[in-house]
């Protein structure tokens, strides 16, 4: 059987692809290898499903490290206000809360996934689960066939790779796509965890004394071998049994694996700024203003409420002071020293969980090889990529969901369009 187009992978740019394609009238298949379609959309957001992000365009860019300035043709074309009047159209009402994040006002994912399925359904989309892809055929510079692993062959003029990276695995992401990629010619530039928690083997680490201890808006930053921040992040973090994690270590973890395999590092160093809204000097100066106004009183008390209590306990021991000795007892050179610890307490990482504990896969099919208004491979005719296959990676916050649904857009309504011309 033929089909105007084929698209691979059921998850959120696989989705948009196979509904722009359909709505262009063409002919469309969507295979998907689990049983069920949107699985990762299905848990994104904590399952209430982060769909964009409202912040303006370059914004966005920002938030996405990993050749977000490859979107700006395809955010032109089809912008996150789209993605926001799409979702509206299908029925979905979304609410903004902080920093952009655009959410259904219902708070469950699965009303976004619905749906989706629903538009495929009324757009007559056929749809094959729990038919893992073997192959993808080329014959003479163009996209011939889709081969499943049960034997069966579909005939194609276009096919959207939209299989997803190789993060969170038990949705279907195994990084299938690649070898489809590279046999029409495609590099895929080296994969690494983004979004991912950070490990350590610190002491302090090792014997648990801060495990399951969160900080609130600290400074996080990752520090290049000369002791200067490569990045800095102003979020919540949280240290774990293995190392840290929370959003502030995420958005911080792939400058982590960057810093090391640039310098060739087995350990890199971040600091921890838990009071970023205060100057060093003006914290010392008020900690020795309320020793002298209170001497008698322990340095626990005088500074309660400055920190949580456990970080606070553990900075004074770093700091060689004894947290019931008293104010006037503790000499301005360990005052000092706290205060440092405070604002830039240091500690090694040795890098991060694998690839499949990440949010996010870093590297991918190389961006320069393909056309940033289609997203149509330079190389093979009708073969398309969106998604996580691309290198592409953003932080969390609805920033690689408005990749995945922006490159899928095009790649679906594209791949439609070049068949009809043909």
């Amino acid at each position: 059987m033929k089909y105007d187009v084929i698209v691979i992978g059921g998850g959120p740019s696989g989705l948009m692809a196979a509904i722009g394609a359909a709505e262009q009238k063409a002919k469309v298949l969507l295979i998907d290898k689990g049983d069920k379609l949107g699985r990762k959309l299905a848990i994104s957001g904590g399952g209430r499903c982060n769909v964009t992000n409202r912040l303006p365009i370059d914004e966005i860019i920002k938030h996405i490290p990993g050749n977000g300035r490859f979107l700006y043709s395809a955010l032109s074309l089809f912008s996150n206000e789209d993605i926001i009047k799409f979702f509206e159209n299908l029925g979905i009402k979304l609410k903004e809360e902080d920093h952009g994040r655009m959410f259904p006002v219902t708070d469950k994912a699965q009303s976004v996934v619905d749906a989706l399925l629903s538009k495929l359904r009324e757009l007559k989309v056929d749809i094959k689960t729990n038919s893992p892809v073997k192959d993808v055929h080329y014959a003479e510079g163009s996209v011939k066939a889709v081969e499943l692993k049960s034997g069966e062959i579909f005939e194609t003029d276009a096919v959207v790779i939209a299989v997803g990276g190789k993060s969170v695995p038990h949705t279907g992401s195994t990084g299938d796509g690649y070898a489809w990629a590279e046999k029409a010619g495609h590099t895929i530039s080296e994969l690494f965890p983004t979004e991912v928690p950070v490990t350590s083997a610190e002491p302090f680490i090792k014997d648990k004394s801060l495990q399951g201890l969160s900080l609130r808006s600290v400074a996080l930053s990752v520090l290049n071998p000369k002791g200067k921040a490569l990045i800095t992040h102003k979020m919540d973090m949280l240290f774990t049994h293995f190392g840290v994690s929370g959003p502030a270590v995420l958005r911080c973890s792939q400058f982590v694996v960057k810093a090391m395999k640039k310098w060739n590092l087995k350990e890199v160093i971040m600091s921890i700024d838990a009071l970023p809204d205060k100057k060093e000097e003006s914290l010392y100066q008020e900690i020795l203003k309320d020793i002298n106004s209170e001497p008698k009183k322990s340095i626990k008390n005088l500074l309660k409420g400055l920190l949580p209590e456990r970080y606070l306990l553990f900075l004074l021991e770093r700091s060689e002071i004894d947290p019931s000795s008293q104010g006037a007892n503790i000499s301005n050179e360990k005052v000092r020293s706290f205060v440092k610890s405070c604002k830039m307490f240091q500690f090694a990482v040795n890098g991060t969980l694998p690839l499949d504990k990440a949010f996010v896969t870093g590297g991918g099919v190389s961006v320069k090889e393909i056309d940033p208004k289609t997203m149509g491979s330079k190389f093979m005719n009708g073969l398309y990529f969106c998604g996580e296959i691309l290198d592409i990676h953003g932080y969390t916050g609805g920033y690689n969901i408005t990749s995945a649904l922006v490159t899928g857009r095009l790649a679906g309504t594209n791949a439609a369009m070049t068949v009809k011309l043909s």
